[in-house]
């Protein structure tokens, strides 16, 4: 027998709302006609965009920002006045209901586009990696921000971000430390962003083979003091996101990447493009265990499932 609409729609489950996701702004300094493979967004873009987001239902916004002034010592990632902070400034005076996050990490202000900073050998400086990232958490938090977003994966980085913010008295101040598995998903964010690492590749990114250590990292993240913890790419971590949820006590939030919205979403006739197969992926999402998934989609998924 076939089951009548209404009867499927009772026992179908729960189905994907706005406040299920939190919006990916890649934020730029100035408007340019150069092509870059996402969007990004000026700062009184992100004003606006964070108005419409908490129209639709959507209660979250991460950003993304460099700097045009990149040296070997990330100098701009600690700045008062720097494009994050302007950003983080503009979404909460915009829409204080939103929640603002960030990415917090050294690889859009450094020359070389690595997640780490390098000695007078041209090797990684842990030691002073983190504490430009502990540094960079409070600028963040002073700013503004809701929750930071270490995102280097290095050893000792959340507890030392964690032991900075709580020392500036920033002791609501969440951190969501990402998780990342290597990817060749990454390619559009790097590109519009230019934070492709010189060395081709992200020292502590974790092997998509190797499940047990992204469960150990995890362990090891919250034992550091994270509060909830990003996984990335999205759909290449449903698998740990459902062995996480009984091993970790915190949210599980996975990042839908340039990669997955470039190749999930398909460009109409008419210019807009094809959200279904986003709307698919983040319903399996959320089947998973995801507390929020994070995508550069939000605002227009958001806007399809109001209207619909």
């Amino acid at each position: 027998m076939t089951a009548r609409s209404s009867v499927r729609s009772f026992l179908g489950g729960p189905t994907l709302t706005s406040a299920d996701l939190g919006m990916v702004v890649l934020v730029r300094e100035y408007d340019d006609d150069e092509p870059r493979p996402m969007p990004r967004l000026t700062v009184r873009e992100v004003r606006e965009t964070v108005r419409a987001l908490s129209d639709v239902g959507v209660g979250s916004v991460k950003l993304f920002a460099g700097s045009r002034v990149r040296d070997t010592p990330a100098s701009q990632a600690t700045s008062r006045t720097s494009l994050m902070a302007r950003s983080i400034g503009a979404a909460k005076k915009a829409a204080p209901d939103v929640l603002v996050m960030t990415e917090t990490c050294v690889c859009s202000y450094n020359d070389s586009g690595e997640c780490w900073l390098a000695d007078e050998h041209g090797t990684m400086d842990v030691e002073e990696t983190i504490a430009v990232l502990a540094a960079q958490a409070v600028t963040q938090a002073d700013a503004g921000a809701d929750i930071v977003g270490p995102a280097a994966m290095i050893p000792g980085s959340v507890r030392a971000v964690r032991e900075a913010l709580d020392a500036a008295g920033h002791t609501q101040v969440g951190i969501m430390p990402h998780l990342i598995f290597e990817s060749s998903l990454y390619e559009g964010y790097r590109l519009s962003m230019e934070a492709t690492p010189r060395s081709g590749a992200r020292a502590f990114q974790i092997n998509p083979g190797r499940p047990e250590k992204a469960v150990h990292m995890a362990r090891a993240m919250v034992d550091e003091g994270a509060d909830m913890i990003l996984t990335e790419p999205a759909l290449h971590t449903v698998d740990t996101v459902v062995h996480l949820k009984d091993k970790v006590p915190v949210p599980l939030v996975p990042f839908s990447v340039s990669g997955e919205y470039l190749r999930l979403s398909d460009v109409r006739e008419d210019g807009q493009r094809d959200l279904r197969g986003l709307v698919e992926s983040y319903t399996v999402m959320k089947r998973a265990g995801a507390a929020r998934i994070m995508t550069y989609a939000a605002l227009d998924i958001a806007r399809l499932l109001t209207a619909s």
